[in-house]
This record gives C-alpha cells, sequence and structure tokens, in this order.
C-alpha cells in the first residue's frame, strides 16, 4: 500500500495524530482516484490501530478508516482484472461477480421538474390530448370519404332499388284504395246540360250504382239507362273524386217541325222526334216532304241543306218542301223563294246564297226574288 504523502513513521503517534486531525485532505484524494461509493461503512466499523504499531496506520475519517478503504479499491481493481481475464477462465467475457455485485455503485435517478411548474405540464398535457383528438377526428372523416368513394356505386344501386320499390308499393295502395277501399265510393250524381230532358229522371236512371267504387262504375250500364231518353244526343261521364259522378248531357236539337196528326212534331237531323208540340213553333222551319217517312232520302236531304245555312240565315227560313233528294226549296220568312237543288255541296251554296241576299238588300229590299244557287258557281237572282 502506498503511504499517503508526507507521512514518516518516525514521526510515531505525533504523525498519526497530525493526519487524524486532518481527515478531508486524505478522503479527497481518494475519492478523486476511485469511483464514488454508494455504499459507505458505518462510523465505527473499524477501530483505529493502536500508535504503536509497526502495520499500515489507520486514519478514522466520517465514513471509515483509511485502511477499510484501500483495501476495498484493491480488490475492486482486482474484480475488474478478472472480468478481463474470464476468457481464460470459461467466464463470460463482461461476466460481474458476486461480490462486485455487492461492491456495484448505487443508481441514482434524477427528477426533472418540467419549466413552469405543474400548471404548464397540466396545460402540455391538455394540448396533447386535443391534438391527439384533432388527429382522430381528421382520421374518421378521411375514412368515412373513402367508405363513401368506394360503396358510390353500391349505394346508387340501392337507392334506386330502394326507389323502385317504395313506387310500385304506392301505386299498388293507391290502386288497391281505389278499386276495393269504400273510401273512393259513389254518393253523388249530377246532371248538366239539360233542358227538355228531367235531370231528376236522369239521376234515378243511374242511381242504381250509389255506393260502387268511382273506379268500379259500370259506364255500359250508364250508356243502356240513358237510351231510354230520346232528347239526349250524347252525354260525357266524368269521375270527380272522391264521392261525385258528372254526367254532362248534350240534348237533341230540332231541325224541323214536322206535322203529326192534330199537332206537330219537333224532329232532329236524324228523324228522332225531340218533342210533340199543339202547335207550331216559332223559329223552328215547317218541313213537307209529300208524306214520305222521316227516314226516306228526301226528309235527310232537307234536314242537310237546314244545317249546312248559317244560324242567322236558318232562322230566317220558314218552310221546306222537297219531293226527292234533288228538288229542295226553301221559303224565306221575308218573302224570297229559294231554288237548292241537291244536298251537294250545300256548304259552298250557303256562301253564295248569304251574298246573293245581301246584294239584294242593297238594291231593292222590296223586291219579291228568287235565289237560285242550284249550280254554287253561278248564283241567279230572278223577279218574281
Amino acid at each position: 500500500m502506498r503511504r499517503p504523502e508526507g507521512f514518516d513513521p518516525s514521526e510515531g503517534s505525533d504523525g498519526a495524530s497530525e493526519e487524524a486531525a486532518h481527515p478531508s485532505s486524505l478522503r479527497d484524494r481518494l475519492s478523486a482516484a476511485r469511483p464514488r461509493r454508494a455504499r459507505s461503512e458505518p462510523d465505527g466499523a473499524a477501530e483505529a490501530p493502536d500508535d504503536t504499531s509497526t502495520g499500515p496506520v489507520a486514519l478514522r475519517t466520517g465514513s471509515g478508516t483509511v485502511s477499510g478503504v484501500a483495501s476495498r479499491l484493491a480488490s475492486g481493481l482486482s474484480g475488474v482484472v478478472s472480468r478481463r481475464g474470464a476468457s481464460s477462465t470459461g467466464q463470460p467475457e463482461g461476466a460481474v461477480s458476486a461480490s462486485d455485485a455487492e461492491e456495484a455503485p448505487r443508481t441514482v435517478t434524477a427528477r426533472i421538474e418540467p419549466e413552469g411548474g405543474a400548471d404548464e405540464a397540466r396545460r402540455r398535457a391538455a394540448e396533447a390530448r386535443r391534438a391527439a383528438r384533432r388527429a382522430s377526428g381528421e382520421r374518421r372523416r378521411t375514412e368515412r370519404t373513402e367508405v363513401r368513394r368506394f360503396t358510390r356505386r353500391s349505394r346508387h344501386r340501392r337507392a334506386a332499388w330502394v326507389t323502385a320499390a317504395a313506387v310500385a308499393l304506392s301505386l299498388a295502395a293507391s290502386v288497391g284504395i281505389a278499386v276495393f277501399s269504400p273510401l273512393l265510393s259513389l254518393e253523388q250524381i249530377e246532371v248538366e246540360g239539360t233542358d227538355r230532358v228531367d235531370a231528376a229522371s236522369v239521376q234515378a236512371a243511374v242511381s242504381g250504382q250509389l255506393g260502387t267504387p268511382l273506379a268500379r262504375i259500370d259506364f255500359s250500364r250508364i250508356t243502356t239507362e240513358l237510351e231510354q231518353f230520346p232528347l239526349i244526343a250524347t252525354y260525357v261521364t266524368e269521375t270527380a273524386p272522391p264521392h261525385t259522378l258528372v254526367i254532362r248531357v248534350t240534348e237533341r236539337q230540332p231541325i224541323a217541325t214536322v206535322p203529326s196528326g192534330d199537332g206537330f212534331d219537333l224532329v232532329d237531323p236524324a228523324g228522332i222526334v225531340v218533342q210533340h208540340l199543339d202547335a207550331r213553333q216559332e223559329g223552328v222551319p215547317l218541313v213537307d216532304v209529300g208524306g214520305a217517312s222521316l227516314e226516306d232520302t228526301a226528309f235527310r236531304s232537307t234536314a242537310e241543306v237546314l244545317l249546312a245555312l248559317p244560324q242567322a240565315l236558318r232562322a230566317t227560313v220558314d218552310s221546306a218542301t222537297a219531293s226527292t233528294a234533288d228538288d229542295v226549296t226553301l221559303s224565306l220568312t221575308t218573302g224570297e223563294r229559294v231554288v237548292w237543288g241537291s244536298a251537294d255541296h250545300s256548304a259552298e251554296k250557303a256562301q253564295v246564297l248569304s251574298g246573293l241576299v245581301a246584294d239584294q238588300a242593297r238594291r231593292d229590299p222590296a223586291a219579291s226574288v228568287e235565289f237560285d244557287v242550284s249550280a254554287p258557281d253561278n248564283g241567279i237572282i230572278r223577279t218574281r
């Protein structure tokens, strides 16, 4: 063992006492020469040798004697040497013996407080949590966007099927309600356009279908029921949900008056009697076909001529006679006579007659004349 610097064994106990009086300088030197020990020997672990001993001088310090410190330093160095030569003894290189483990210094963990103290640490932790939440939300949004992008076609196809199914169900429900449900049943019948026909009689005739759903009304049955009214020329039906049926009637309009027994019959262009009157009705021409039936060609030709006349000119016709279909003659209320001929080209003949009447009214309205329009391209005015 190397003697401390300045140590003189001849000085005896006086030198030892002098070094004992300054233990701190020796301890500092030993601490610089070896690693700092984590464990220290308890005070009083070794007693100082007698002052008269010739062996190594032991100096008492605050953590043990000088001899104890030197012996531990020597054992540490020998352990290092033994570890380096472990390859020759069979131990793995770098192995630590049990004695070295006991003498290993303790590891001291230092706790570093962040700047700003506990409040700053809590603030940083809260910011970190918020950043994590934002990142998580952005990730979820990105995932949803990608899912929607990759499933767009299937979603559109599913939406199309759902829409088609909904439309089909709606149509089926509507048809079911309209056809079978009493919510749209017939409860009221309205008749419009009647003058000579009794509207109440028409309503009573078709009232047998009251309570029937509007979609299931039998219109062929309505046609059969309205055939008993000869004055009805045509009719149109219209359903007005939820409970109304409207019947718009077009009555037969009389075109001529035909003598019949002790009275007169108003007949339409088809020869159907519209009404029987005891006296002649003003404004309806009196037709004489020489006793022929109303189904004869003479009457049909006369009716066609009357229908071809404008309404204003027809109102001035007092009577019409015809023995055949080609010799129709008209008599006006003003005294003029019109030779019409057949019913062919009746529309052109009507235009020529209107021009002749207007021309005669300008020249001599009081004269008795005869208009000949049997040739539509050559109208003639003859004085009677």
